[in-house]
């Protein structure tokens, strides 16, 4: 990651897209050594914003990380008009727009594999090189990307923990070295006067306030970084932990990490030394770092998957439909299925905008297997509503519980949600905090209110039907089902 001995470019320009931080950041270090001066921008594009509700917690974390980008970069570039310039435009024509008029012979961004910004991304190089100027873009986001794994016929793994295997043969200290922008911060140019603005703000975008705040999300680098030093303090015991939504187990850096608030290398190379070192729960959280390595080259190779099964075989099931079924799906959306943990878990993402992995599982397989709903509408729903939501893991993550997607959960292993609770919020905690029209119940009869004595419904002030549903489905006539479903993949 050495520097070339001499700039190839007068002006460069870096165009920062899901990679809001100045450290460790590949594109904007290659920028800064390959051209004399730099300048740096981010786009709030229209064709992404306008199909949003008014109310989105992302785009008011974009913006509040943005703030602190902008600081950042005033500060390293030691310069009064230094700053990030921020447009509202279309992305597309604002980027060579912008290139042109500050006399930038080349742009500079990081890889984004999704094939929306794939499309948006050439036309960029087109109307780039058209006017004569370069686009250049770096492995970022990801520590192993594209075709860096692949079998030994040269093919991509669709299973696991093979690719894991080769993925940790194969990263190394070069792989998981941070880039010292830092010492090159001095070729970042002043703004122009007439891009010296503040970041807009979310009413100028069009956008109200959120319940981002609620509870405080932490945003930008720093934020990231806070929660990366908190998380070290109990990462051996993440194993235990993690599966566990009333316990602070998880590191919470996957908003960080969707919007790049954080390095990814910083996190392999921290993890993976404490792993050598025998630490089980850096071992664990490193696993799923791979994870998310793996779901991305899925969407790299296997593009069809953004709205087909990975096994075309799947593609063949039929799903409820009709208005019975859009009511089922609407009492999962809106936490009325009569299953606590399953509403506990829908009240928190409707609330929050995260929802903790462990659940994520047990309400997909809720949609899909008891309600016999197709996946892409989860899909769709988790889509609008996470903060982290990133295509290439929700994709794999929904494809895996509705055992359509590479190295799947077993169509016949279908998750029961009232085992999962006793299981994983066994005094009802989380139940509790979510749920609090059932926070009186005794936590024996937490788990599946229909079983409760009549006493105990009336002491704890719950009337099933009224206060609280009754079960939309009954699980084990649900997962006969199912199973009747599944049987034209059966073969497969």
């Amino acid at each position: 990651m050495a520097p070339s001995s001499e700039p190839s470019y007068p002006t460069g320009l870096v165009w920062f897209r899901r990679d809001l931080r100045t450290t460790d950041h590949a594109a904007l270090y290659r920028a800064l050594t390959q051209c004399q001066q730099v300048h740096c921008v981010f786009v709030f594009d229209h064709e992404i914003l306008n199909p949003l509700a008014r109310t989105d917690r992302r785009v008011e974390f974009i913006r509040e990380s943005l703030q602190e980008l902008d600081g950042v970069l005033r500060t390293l570039s030691a310069h009064p008009r230094g700053g990030l310039i921020v447009l509202h435009a279309v992305a597309t024509e604002a980027v060579p727009a912008l290139a042109h008029s500050l006399g930038a012979q080349a742009v500079f961004a990081n890889h984004d594999d999704e094939p929306q910004a794939l499309a948006r991304d050439s036309l960029v190089r087109t109307r780039l090189a058209i006017a004569g100027r370069a686009f250049h873009t770096f492995k970022d986001h990801t520590i192993l990307e594209r075709s860096e794994v692949l079998t030994q016929t040269g093919n991509p793994y669709s299973v696991f923990t093979p690719y894991k295997n080769a993925w940790l043969k194969k990263v190394d200290a070069f792989q998981l070295k941070g880039y010292t922008v830092e010492r090159h911060a001095h070729r970042l140019a002043p703004r122009p006067l007439d891009h010296c603005h503040p970041v807009p703000t979310l009413a100028s975008l069009g956008f109200e306030a959120t319940t981002l705040s609620q509870p405080r999300l932490p945003t930008g680098a720093s934020g990231a970084q806070q929660l990366f030093d908190d998380f070290l303090g109990r990462i051996e015991r993440y194993d235990d932990t993690r599966n566990f939504p009333a316990v602070k187990g998880p590191s919470y850096l996957s908003v960080h990490l969707r919007f790049g608030t954080i390095s990814p290398r910083l996190l392999a190379r921290t993890a993976h030394r404490l792993m050598l070192d025998g630490n089980p729960g850096a071992t664990t959280w490193l696993s799923e770092l791979i994870w998310r390595d793996f779901y991305f080259q899925i969407l790299h190779h296997h593009p069809h998957v953004v709205d087909r099964s990975f096994k075309p075989a799947y593609d063949a099931i039929q799903w409820e439909s009709g208005p019975e079924a859009d009511a089922l799906f609407a009492a999962w959306c809106e936490g009325r299925t009569g299953y606590p943990l399953v509403d506990a878990a829908m009240a928190q993402i409707n609330q929050t905008g995260y929802m903790h992995n462990r659940l994520r599982m047990v309400v997909a397989s809720f949609l899909v297997k008891d309600l016999g709903i197709d996946w892409r509408r989860g899909e769709a729903y988790f889509a609008t509503h996470l903060n982290d939501f990133d295509l290439a893991a929700n994709n794999g993550g929904w494809q895996w519980a509705s055992s359509s997607g590479c190295d799947a959960q077993p169509y016949f292993r279908i998750f029961n949600p009232v085992s999962q609770s006793e299981k994983f919020d066994p005094e009802g905690k989380f139940i509790r905090r979510y749920l609090p029209q059932l926070a009186k119940l005794p936590t024996a009869a937490l788990h599946a209110p229909w079983r409760a004595r009549p006493l105990e419904l009336q002491e704890a002030g719950v009337v099933l039907g009224d206060t609280y549903p009754h079960p939309v489905v009954d699980h084990d006539s649900a997962r006969l089902r199912t199973l009747q479903r599944y049987a034209v993949v059966k073969a497969g």
